[in-house]
């Protein structure tokens, strides 16, 4: 029986997949200013916005929480900014502290889920109206986010076909607990389950917060030491690109740079590693984390007005590859 039959898809299926999702991507893109720009008549004037950040320390994080502080303010109303620099403790003070200002909306950017949504709740519950960003929960009237299960599923296809569907990959997933992590993880184990020749090597890391980069450096260091041969691992993943950033430079130190790491969120350092022919940086997906924030924010207005939300709001990611990055950094405005 042939490798194509065993899993469905062959070398050249994989390859064509991989092209697609690239495209879907790219084309997706062109969407998110069309939609501001039909937002423009919304207004938050009078109004009181509670922003509320687990921690601002990541490209993604600081993006999204600037980017809805400009827009409350843009849109007339008042921003009621706070950053719980990822402490959890923090993060439960300050949604009571909210809570008790009664505000207009509370916004929530990420977030453990069994810390915060009892929180969320207890704000609902209040009357207040809880929108999120990046977290999955009941107690949200909107959740404004990129299709995770598209961002799962791409990059994983795309991790695939750059090995040729075989080979060992070490895999980062320490946040299972944060929504968009958990959905990435399970869209890379629902792809590779059909090409059995890719194993996962067991025990998976755990990426941490905060040292992400010197963590995740020293626990690639040591994994490429226990596999010293070439080949004996083909790429390395992660939920977000901060533990691509130290599995990278672990790579690269060890002179290993036939595996290729692949991660999510396009912060600028990693899109310039995927940019670098020489870097082992295989593919970074892009989100736009400014363009999620003023969504989410335009979804408060909207909300307020009167208008019935759906359930989740999707801005477009692009996927960058070593093809394509620097398309993909103009079309960002990053480069």
């Amino acid at each position: 029986m042939t490798e194509q039959h065993k899993t469905g898809l062959g070398r050249r299926e994989i390859l064509k997949l991989a092209a697609v999702t690239g495209a879907t991507f790219a084309g997706a893109g062109l969407f998110a200013s069309q939609a501001a720009a039909a937002d423009d008549g919304l207004s938050l004037k009078g109004k009181r916005i509670a922003i509320s950040a687990t921690g601002t320390d990541h490209y993604f994080d600081l993006q999204a929480y600037n980017a809805q502080i400009a827009e409350v303010k843009r849109l007339g109303g008042e921003p009621i900014a706070v950053d719980a620099g990822r402490n959890d403790g923090k993060l439960v003070s300050q949604l009571q502290t909210l809570i008790a200002q009664r505000p207009d909306a509370i916004v929530q950017i990420l977030g453990t889920l069994s810390v915060i949504d009892p929180w969320l709740k207890k704000a609902r519950d209040a009357g207040i109206p809880v929108l999120t960003v990046d977290v999955g929960s009941t107690n949200s009237i909107n959740n404004t986010t990129s299709d995770n299960w598209g961002i799962g599923k791409d990059l994983a296809l795309q991790l695939v076909s750059d090995i040729g569907g075989e080979g060992n990959i070490l895999v980062f997933n320490g946040f299972y607990g944060v929504t968009p992590c958990a959905i990435r993880y399970d869209q890379l184990v629902n792809v590779i389950k059909y090409f059995p020749k890719v194993k996962i090597i067991q025990p998976e890391l755990r990426d941490v917060i905060p040292n992400t980069v010197q963590d995740a450096f020293a626990q690639v260091t040591a994994l490429l030491n226990k596999y010293p041969e070439k080949g004996s691992i083909k790429a390395i993943w992660s939920a977000w690109d901060i533990p691509q950033l130290g599995a990278t430079q672990a790579i690269a130190a060890a002179g290993r740079t036939e595996i290729r790491t692949y991660g999510v969120d396009g912060s600028p350092e990693v899109l310039q590693l995927v940019a670098d022919p020489n870097s082992p940086a295989g593919a970074d997906a892009a989100q736009q984390p400014a363009e999620i924030g003023r969504t989410a924010i335009r979804n408060v207005a909207k909300l307020l007005a009167g208008q019935t939300l759906p359930r989740e709001t999707y801005v477009p990611a692009l996927l960058a590859n070593k093809a394509n990055v620097a398309e993909v950094v103009k079309k960002l405005g990053i480069g």
